[in-house]
């Protein structure tokens, strides 16, 4: 697969798609952006549960997630934004900015935009239980 990459996000999470937009105002996202509720994650090699926990950045048939999906949008922007994507990609550097996503991301419904529907579920088999009725 070869083409435009694909930036897949959250698009029921007001913090997200803030987050989204602000990227396309002020860095420059060179991609096709997409919520992962109306992308084809079959066809890009995501699947659901991944999508609802992490921007994802699609690109060669290759997926990253998280603080890699962030440090890839960042490269692809060019200048001035691609050395600080590339410092991501670099341990210690890559620790920190996994850390600082996932904290980020376990509370993005008590950020700014942020509202309910934005947190993350807690159990992450959750979302593909089929529901089952209740046993007395």
């Amino acid at each position: 697969m070869t083409g435009q990459p694909v930036l897949v996000f959250d698009g029921d999470c007001g913090f997200c798609t803030t987050s989204v937009r602000f990227a396309e105002r002020r860095v420059g996202v060179r991609a096709r952006v997409v919520p992962w509720q109306f992308a084809d994650l079959r066809a890009l090699g995501v699947t659901r549960e991944r999508a609802e926990r992490e921007v994802l950045w699609v690109e060669d048939g290759r997926v990253y997630g998280g603080a890699q999906a962030v440090a890839r949008l960042l490269i692809a922007a060019g200048l001035p934004w691609s050395p600080l994507g590339f410092v991501l990609r670099v341990p210690p550097f890559r620790w920190v900015a996994g850390w600082v996503y996932r904290l980020v991301a376990a509370n993005r419904h008590r950020l700014p935009g942020g509202t309910p529907a934005c947190a993350l579920p807690s159990d992450p088999t959750a979302v593909s239980r089929p529901a089952t009725p209740e046993r007395r």
